[in-house]
């Protein structure tokens, strides 16, 4: 059976409790009475209805949808006052439940088949659906002319519809058909151009908030539309039944509304689905019963950043999923039991398939390309990794779950983000219409609790006197910036480096998402915020960089310098923050110095190059270089002192440096650590105020290291490795690659 093609049907539903779905449905279907004179059916299907409409109109339903479903009799113009309930204003009336001691439990297709016969009396059926979307609602809404939404400007409440569009658009719904009401408009909140463009969907009408007539008309049990037609709060929905009535109601008959598939989130009562497999089929049934026996993502948003709630909500969600799994496949094997519960919990709690990538040490970079392509990195080699995503739906949902306990948003207005996981671990996300292939998902692990810098060593990645050199240089509060390509590790890196940081100092660290785990405990952790909504209180790293000196800090990290809190960065650095530290993109030390400088003109100052020049001379001290090689590892590449001003040049001297020899037989890179010939400037200074720097540190005489071929994200492999040391002699080594001539000026020779 189908709606009667000459009935316009139109569902009435919130993103969110307590917005007033059940006043406009109401009062929308008064003023089409009002205006087209024609008999007007409003029925009450909110599954959680207590009998709001019935209070509403002061009327007590004639029989409720349950009674109308089992009743023997059909409907018809002559049996109509059976079912019926009539206001005293013409308006017909069903209801879903006579009072609080009732419910709403019938099956979708028995109430369709009645809807049908309505159908054939009203040319206006008005449905008050709630906000949360059963099967029953789901049915309705397939054979729905139109869905009118109402949301208020208060954001969460915006938030909160954008994931009802979510699961609407999941279930195969056409956007075109739904329509947006602004109840309060007049309240303080996102402005109606902003909800418009973060729902992407049209607004229809904007009702002021009028609480006085509000409250008049509930105690006279007469919707306000009738009871003050010319109020401003009843004008808003005449002039939504003109736009529905002038042609929206009639352009929206032809569109096609597909049968949804089961999702995890809105799966249909039975598994009709053929295309499904049964262990699917299965999991969407439980899922769909754990959501229907528990409201998750509010025990979420009350337990989160509570550990030991979080554990008893997941004790208890999975006590549940198992019951349901119990009683839904009753004979299933143990092992495959196991599965499934694990699985519907991960669905229900946490990430979804990207749970045991996560959990998977050697995986150090996790890479979604649409719901069905999950790229993964490890050992430094990119591969197809097995699992997948139900859905381009699904996934959204996974990221929406990772981004909304940070405060961020992603929807069509802000269709990219940066955040990260509780681990620190980063989190990149693009979706459509940007991401043409479905949403794009991007989140690169860090190590709990770091890496050891004796990692690097067993790695390749260094050698130990350049490690020893490192510390020195943190620990007597050197400005160290920290540069390399996309992917080669200047985070983790930056992480190592501040464990020699000595424990009494203050820091603070200033990110776009926190993923630096300092181990001290003196720590203050910043970070930006984005724009809201109308696209106004965003906090920049800028901010948070000038605001970090007011807090006394003794060592300042920025995660990455980007734009122009480059500036910003050195003027601490400049101003008696010792020690300080930062990451850029560049690909050696001399494009390093080039991006700072380029950074810098970003802050709009219009200073001289010369100007921004020396602040960069006298506040970096040291540039380390790393870089992810072709073969996946990723190693120092190179540490240089800054070591002044020469002309109008930066002088940089690299102490440091790595020597690539060849490939071994499994085609990894091979090479050599090598001490370029010089010593530092600032090693004089150190051993005036008494540090002792050992100048062995300063020598390719050693006893050779080999280098073992690996990544610094993950364990490295075994093949033969090269020597570190080099020939002895009192010259320094020839050197091949990039380098840079060092300043006989100012720089000594070890003979």
């Amino acid at each position: 059976m189908a709606i009667n093609a000459g009935c316009f049907l139109i569902g009435v539903l919130g993103g969110k409790g307590g917005v007033g779905k059940s006043v406009a449905a109401a009062n929308l279907a008064c003023a089409l009475l009002m205006e087209l004179k024609q008999s007007v059916l409003l029925i009450d299907c909110d599954s959680r209805t207590i009998g709001d409409q019935n209070v509403l109109l002061g009327l007590k339903p004639n029989k409720t949808i349950k009674e109308i479903c089992q009743a023997t009799a059909g409907i018809t113009p002559q049996t109509l006052n059976q079912f019926v309930a009539i206001h005293p204003s013409g308006l017909h009336y069903v209801g879903a439940v006579r009072g609080p001691e009732e419910r709403l439990d019938v099956q979708p297709d028995s109430f369709v088949k009645q809807l049908e016969n309505f159908s054939r009396i009203y040319k206006y059926i008005v449905i008050d659906l709630g906000n949360e979307m059963t099967p029953l609602q789901m049915a309705i809404l397939q054979e729905a002319t139109c869905g009118l939404i109402v949301t208020t400007p208060d954001v969460l409440v915006v938030t909160q519809t954008q994931r009802l569009i979510n699961d609407l658009l999941s279930a195969t719904l056409p956007r075109d058909m739904f329509q947006l009401l602004i109840n309060k408009a007049n309240q303080p909140g996102a402005s109606p151009q902003a909800i418009q463009n973060q729902l992407q969907l049209q607004v229809i009408a904007m009702a002021p908030q009028d609480e006085a007539s509000a409250l008049t008309s509930l105690q006279r049990f007469q919707p306000f539309v009738l009871a003050n037609p010319r109020l401003p709060l009843s004008s808003a929905y005449f002039d939504c039944v003109r736009k529905l009535t002038g042609g929206i109601l009639q352009r929206l008959k032809t569109l096609s509304k597909p049968k949804p598939a089961p999702t995890a989130s809105m799966a249909p009562a039975t598994s009709s689905a053929s295309n499904l497999d049964p262990r699917t089929v299965l999991k969407l049934r439980v899922h769909t019963d754990l959501i229907r026996t528990a409201d998750l993502n509010k025990l979420l948003a009350e337990t989160r950043g509570d550990e030991s709630k979080e554990k008893d909500l997941r004790d208890k969600t999975k006590r549940l999923i198992t019951e349901l799994v119990d009683k839904e496949s009753p004979d299933m094997a143990r092992d495959e039991r196991s599965r499934v519960i694990k699985e519907v919990l991960e669905e229900s709690l946490g990430l979804g398939p990207l749970e045991d990538l996560l959990a998977d040490p050697d995986c150090s970079e996790i890479m979604v390309n649409g719901a069905k392509k999950i790229f993964i990195e490890k050992n430094g080699k990119v591969q197809l990794s097995a699992v997948t995503f139900t859905s381009n739906d699904h996934l959204r949902r996974i990221i929406e779950r990772i981004v909304s306990p940070l405060g961020r948003q992603i929807n069509n207005a802000s269709p990219y983000v940066d955040a990260r996981l509780k681990d620190g671990s980063r989190v990149n996300a693009v979706i459509e219409p940007l991401s043409i292939d479905g949403p794009a998902l991007t989140i690169r692990k860090f190590k709990k609790g770091g890496i050891d810098p004796n990692r690097y060593v067993e790695w390749g990645s260094m050698t130990k006197h350049m490690i020893e050199f490192l510390r020195i240089c943190v620990e007597n509060g050197l400005n160290v910036v920290v540069s390399g390509g996309t992917g080669s590790g200047k985070t983790t890196l930056l992480n190592m480096l501040s464990t020699f940081i000595p424990a009494n100092e203050r820091i603070i660290t200033v990110e776009d998402a926190a993923e630096l785990q300092l181990q001290q405990e003196h720590v203050v952790r910043l970070e930006t915020r984005p724009p809201s909504m109308e696209g106004s209180n965003a906090v920049t790293i800028r901010d948070l960089i000038k605001n970090s000196l007011r807090m006394r800090p003794d060592r300042i990290i920025v995660g990455e310098c980007r734009d122009g809190a480059a500036l910003d960065m050195l003027q601490a650095m400049n101003t008696g923050h010792d020690g300080s530290m930062t990451t850029t993109h560049a690909n050696s030390a001399r494009e390093c110095v080039a991006r700072i400088e380029t950074l810098c003109m970003m802050a709009g100052m219009d200073l001289p190059v010369r100007a921004i020049r020396e602040q960069v001379s006298k506040a970096v001290h040291l540039i380390v270089q790393i870089s992810r090689l072709s073969d996946g590892t990723r190693k120092i590449m190179g540490i240089t002192e800054v070591s002044g001003l020469q002309g109008d040049v930066v002088n940089l001297n690299e102490i440091f440096y790595f020597k690539e020899t060849g490939f071994d037989k499994n085609r990894r890179i091979t090479g050599q650590f090598l001490w370029r010939g010089t010593i530092p400037t600032f090693i004089e200074k150190l051993n005036a105020k008494g540090v002792n720097v050992p100048r062995e540190i300063f020598s390719n005489d050693a006893k050779p290291e080999p280098t073992k071929p690996g990544a610094v994200m993950a364990a490295a492999p075994k093949p033969g490795a090269p020597q570190v040391g080099a020939p002895t002699g009192s010259s320094a080594p020839a050197a091949s690659g990039p380098s840079t001539s060092p300043n006989t000026s100012t720089v000594k020779k070890i003979g």
